[in-house]
């Protein structure tokens, strides 16, 4: 077990305010593996100014150069591939490949896209008489999530960056370390001190500290959409700009002539990368009913092939979160829904690790819990519906709206009821992630958006001038 010291502040790791630590666990054998400082108020005010104090300068840079910082900031996270595989595998619980693809490589790709963007990004535009600027709304707060530790901290750290902002980042405390190697590819990179600070600690604590302090202008938050609501709660007593992106209850559409059999499987696929650990996860499989049988067998088919603790199926990432996600098994049997695959025992042979059986529900019913809750585990429920305008009800049906798919004979079908859908991002027969494509929600599921030109606008401030 490694015991790590200090918070990286104004450029320099600093002694924490506070003796508390905090103990990381690796998910797979539940052997603590590291501690981290728990940091206090204090700690979050002594960044927040340092944060402060480098945002005139930092403001100020060109563009050109912001870009150059973000360059060497993308280098130095690629050279560190390997190593950031490997911890977040450690402290998360994911395969290593991956944690090597997604958890890696992904934030790599985010980060070099925005220094492509600031080659063509337009900071000043004329309006008839008016000549609008696109200035950096200041310093930022962000508070970044335990599902995908890195992505969601380039997804906010890199766009903040390239808009002029400075940043102060609070990670996940079960996820802490992964964080620490992105403040020393920040420090490689080149970046002045302070426009890049990081404060670990617990949510009640440094979160919202961080949230409610006088010297942070915008908050960046990724997490439950009850957190969220706290921390929306807290920067508007201030009048504070806040970016939330919060939870989701994505419905995978198959509208009758799909290629059925493709779209159950990466469904399946879909919702167990990660664990089941992902906000925009395609949790709840609508099939007609003509096709619903089959749907259900082929689901229980393809979920048999993740094994926990193989290579494509981790632990999900505490206790807590093991014993939440079976607790929504158990209620889902308790209220009438077919188990077709998984349950809520511990998987055979894992008498130590936070597994969860990969679990497919049929006969599940839209009002059931299963089917409103975000459960954040390897849990997917195939809901049968009689024509399109039942599906469009059952899809639009909860409170949330962050992602979804649509799978149909033809393009123009599957477009046509995706432009129906009360969501933030549609996948269209497969369609790919696009990284630089808005990534954000509806309704609870949040506010604003992340990734490319739209993700850097959420950090910038609108000013007119006219003439």
């Amino acid at each position: 077990m490694k015991a790590y010291d200090g918070m990286y502040i104004d450029g320099a790791w600093r002694p924490a305010a506070g003796d508390e630590r905090i103990e990381v666990v690796n998910p797979a054998d539940e052997q603590v593996i590291a501690t981290v400082p728990a940091g206090t108020a204090q700690d979050v005010d002594e960044a927040v100014r340092a944060a402060r104090a480098a945002f005139p300068g930092w403001a100020a840079t060109a563009p050109a150069e912001r870009a150059a910082r973000i360059t060497a900031l993308r280098d130095a996270l690629a050279a560190r591939r390997e190593e950031i595989a490997g911890t977040v595998s450690a402290e998360l619980g994911a395969p290593p490949a991956f944690s090597r693809a997604v958890h890696a490589d992904l934030p790599v790709a985010v980060a070099g896209s925005y220094a492509e963007l600031l080659g063509s990004h337009e900071f000043e535009e004329k309006i008839g008489n008016s000549t609008v600027f696109h200035e950096p709304v200041g310093v930022v707060g962000a508070i970044t999530p335990w599902n995908y530790p890195l992505h969601q901290i380039v997804a906010k750290a890199a766009p903040a960056f390239a808009a002029g902002c400075t940043v102060v980042l609070k990670p996940a405390e079960d996820t802490p370390l992964v964080a620490r190697l992105f403040a020393e590819a920040v420090h490689e990179a080149g970046f002045p001190a302070g426009v890049f600070n990081l404060v670990t600690g617990r949510g009640p604590v440094a979160g919202q500290a961080l949230a409610g302090h006088e010297g942070v202008d915008l908050v960046s938050f990724t997490g439950s959409t009850a957190v969220g609501r706290q921390i929306a709660a807290t920067a508007g007593a201030a009048v504070k700009r806040v970016a939330l992106e919060l939870g989701g209850k994505s419905a995978n559409v198959i509208l009758p002539g799909a290629d059925l059999a493709k779209a159950v499987n990466v469904g399946i696929a879909n919702v167990f990368s990660n664990a089941g650990q992902t906000c925009s996860a395609w949790t709840r499989m609508l099939v007609h009913t003509e096709q619903y049988d089959e749907a259900v067998a082929l689901a229980a088919t393809a979920a048999a092939k993740y094994v926990p603790g193989g290579d494509r199926l981790g632990p999900v990432v505490s206790a807590r979160q093991r014993d939440r996600v079976r607790g929504y098994i158990r209620r889902g049997i308790e209220e009438g829904a077919r188990l077709v695959a998984g349950g809520p025992d511990a998987p055979e042979g894992r008498s130590t690790g936070y597994y969860i059986r990969p679990t497919v529900f049929a006969d599940v019913t839209p009002g059931m819990t299963i089917a409103q809750e975000e459960i954040f585990g390897p849990v997917i429920c195939v809901i049968r519906y009689e024509d399109e305008a039942d599906a469009l009800r059952i899809a639009n049906g909860t409170v949330y709206g962050l992602a979804g798919a649509v799978w149909a004979a033809d393009e123009a079908t599957a477009t046509a009821f995706a432009r129906r859908m009360d969501t933030g991002q549609v996948d269209i027969n497969g369609g790919r992630f696009n990284p630089l494509a808005p990534f954000g929600g509806y309704k609870d599921s949040g506010i604003g958006r992340e990734l490319g030109a739209h993700g850097l606008t959420e950090y910038l401030h609108t000013k007119s001038l006219q003439f």
